[in-house]
């Protein structure tokens, strides 16, 4: 599945704000906490990679 870095971005803030929502809502430590916590993880990371390929494609 490719994703365009502006969807990434997009849905990066999404989480975000739903994160610290749900964080207020049920606490740090919570399991939707932790799992919003980790979806967003992975999409920042899916975003990095993209960024480090196109620098690479360009050096």
């Amino acid at each position: 599945m490719f994703v365009e870095e502006d969807e990434l971005v997009h849905w990066i803030n999404l989480m975000r704000k739903n994160l610290i929502l749900i964080a207020e809502e049920t606490g740090l430590n919570s399991d939707d906490t932790i799992r919003y916590s980790r979806i967003r993880d992975e999409l920042i990371t899916m975003y990095q990679k993209r960024k480090n390929e196109h620098v690479q494609k360009f050096n």
